[in-house]
């Protein structure tokens, strides 16, 4: 079996990360209407190295909340096993903020689709943005990121893996053929 390709390594990602921050200062509008909330769980990961980014550039304390999107998917039917649920966590008020979704990977488009209905089941927010660490194309739903850490053109038989320090002791983002990441 060939080995995994890196594409990013511990730098590049938190360099990635503190691009975003900049471009989300740039962007995003008002500080004390922006919130973050991280898709569980490599996204939420992501969501609390950002805020931490952000309240450097911004010197400003920023709302953090993180959502599963378990029950919110599409494909529970479909898919194998029983889904791990985690608590969502969202103690503050969602209206008239802008609220960034962080996820790591984006794909077919059908995790956001489930964390946009998940975050409007807790208010209702004046602006939704999307900041994802790698867009990885092959969208089937019409999202597109608003903040992108890198860009990766894969082929569908290829999987991105997002590793962080917090959950798997290191930081990296690889890919590798799927069938290869099955075997």
């Amino acid at each position: 079996m060939s080995e995994p390709k890196v594409v990013l390594d511990r730098d590049a990602m938190r360099r990635a990360l503190v691009r975003i921050g900049h471009e989300i200062v740039e962007n995003a509008g008002a500080p004390e209407r922006l919130a973050l909330v991280g898709i569980h769980r490599r996204g939420a990961v992501l969501a609390a190295r950002l805020r931490d980014i952000l309240e450097g550039l911004l010197d400003a304390d920023l709302p953090l909340g993180d959502v599963d999107i378990s029950f919110y998917r599409d494909d529970l039917t479909i898919r194998a096993g029983t889904p791990v649920v985690h608590a969502s966590h969202l103690q503050f008020d969602l209206e008239g903020r802008t609220v960034i979704i962080v996820d790591d990977v984006l794909f077919t488009g059908r995790t956001v689709r489930a964390a946009i209905e998940a975050l409007f089941d807790y208010g209702r927010p004046a602006r939704v943005q999307l900041a994802v660490l790698a867009d990885r194309g092959h969208r089937e739903l019409p999202f597109r990121p608003d903040y992108v850490g890198k860009n990766l053109p894969t082929a569908r038989g290829e999987r991105v893996y997002v590793r962080v320090e917090e959950l798997d002791g290191e930081d990296s983002v690889t890919i590798r053929e799927f069938e290869e990441a099955l075997a």
